[in-house]
């Protein structure tokens, strides 16, 4: 039986190796390496970069003008407002039938309760907001008690206080003509000629800007005025 060789190698000690000199570290040049660093205990920080200022306008090469900016658009004129359009005349308007013809009023008494009637009416009249002077009282038989007294201090003091219109007025029916419209004319047929009626009636219905209150016999009324008043 045949046996194969055994190869021995010898077996060195650590500290042989070190010094044998087959076995050597190899040596890296230091041109090789590059610098070497300093360790970091002697390492200085290094310097902060400084920082960059605002930078420069940049100013135009000489004999080459600059951009210029062009001049604003000018400016456009404010539009005049216009001011209001005036409006056109009215057209003149006609007077209604109720503005033009006062209202007449009838109220049913004998000749002898037709003052009484007259002096009730005015009463109300005040009493509803009339001025006393808007009212003049018109008597076809004897005079109010009132215009009798006032007529014994003479005709120009009794037709002086006509003129001022500050208080009710009572004339006699025949004197309309002389007496001024007032808005309220109230007439008492209280007596008299049938004739001497129907020619002061017209005239207190010219003298009334808007009323006309009519006291007496309402068939001698109508047959004066007319029909349905």
């Amino acid at each position: 039986m045949c046996h194969r060789p055994v190869r021995f190698v010898p077996v060195f000690d650590r500290h042989q190796l070190a010094s044998h000199p087959a076995i050597e570290e190899p040596q890296i040049h230091e041109s090789a390496q590059g610098p070497r660093v300093t360790p970091a205990a002697g390492r200085t920080a290094p310097t902060p970069r400084p920082v960059p200022g605002p930078r420069p306008v940049a100013v135009p090469r000489p004999g080459r003008p600059g951009p210029v900016r062009p001049a604003p658009p000018a400016q456009r004129a404010p539009q005049a407002t216009p001011g209001p359009v005036p409006a056109a005349p009215a057209a003149p308007t006609t007077p209604s039938v109720s503005e033009a013809v006062p209202q007449i009023q009838l109220i049913p008494a004998s000749a002898e309760g037709a003052l009484d009637a007259a002096e009730e009416a005015v009463d109300l009249l005040l009493d509803t907001g009339r001025a006393p002077g808007d009212i003049l009282v018109l008597t076809t038989g004897d005079p109010h008690p009132w215009a009798a007294h006032e007529l014994s201090f003479g005709e120009a003091a009794y037709w002086a206080l006509h003129d001022a219109g500050d208080d009710v007025f009572y004339a006699d029916a025949a004197q309309a003509e002389r007496a001024a419209g007032r808005p309220v004319v109230v007439f008492a047929a209280n007596g008299g000629a049938v004739d001497r009626l129907a020619g002061a009636l017209p005239v207190a219905l010219a003298r009334a800007g808007a009323l006309l209150i009519v006291c007496g016999d309402p068939q001698q009324i109508n047959s004066v005025l007319g029909a349905g008043v």
